[in-house]
């Protein structure tokens, strides 16, 4: 599947899913009052890589005399972007195991973070943030993925490590 813009300039490209899939996952996603509450915007989500952005808000500060982004807003990036990329490949592995498609939802039912861990390098100072994931491993029950939280200015904030339940 070569790359495609889903809803409000989201890039997909994963094999095994629909166009039709990809908009429910991202819906999905979307719909996580928490993910609403600190503004992620799904970007890419794709077999190689997922991103999600967020802008800086005033609720969002965690020292507020300096106004740097709060580090629980940072891992929780990290972390809805990590259970993104293990989602994604977490279906594509029931997809070359000839999983049934009504089957891979309810296998999935269960993905949820196991462990992570967060480096934060430098103050989280910007106007936009990105996080990004990309997949380490996979198997038949843990997905482990790495993720970099960057701002505006592609200055790498944070670093992460998560694993996630998944089958």
């Amino acid at each position: 599947m070569t790359d495609d813009v889903i809803a409000e300039g989201v890039t997909q490209t994963a094999e095994g899913f629909t166009k039709t899939e990809l908009n429910l996952a991202q819906n999905f996603l979307d719909q996580i009052p928490f993910n609403q509450m600190l503004g992620l915007q799904p970007k890419r989500l794709g077999a190689d890589c997922c991103e999600f952005t967020m802008k800086m808000r005033d609720d969002l500060v965690g020292n507020w005399l300096q106004g740097i982004l709060h580090g629980g807003a940072i891992a929780t990036a990290l972390d809805v972007t990590g259970g993104a990329m293990a989602m994604i490949a977490a279906w594509q592995r029931l997809h070359r195991q000839g999983a049934p498609k009504e089957e891979r939802p309810k296998q999935l039912s269960k993905l949820g973070t196991i462990d992570m861990r967060v480096d934060y390098l430098q103050p989280g100072k910007g106007k936009e943030f990105t996080a990004s994931a990309t997949l380490l491993r996979i198997g038949n029950k843990v997905a482990v993925t790495r993720m970099e939280f960057h701002n505006e200015d592609d200055e790498l904030i944070a670093v992460g490590t998560g694993t996630y339940l998944c089958g």
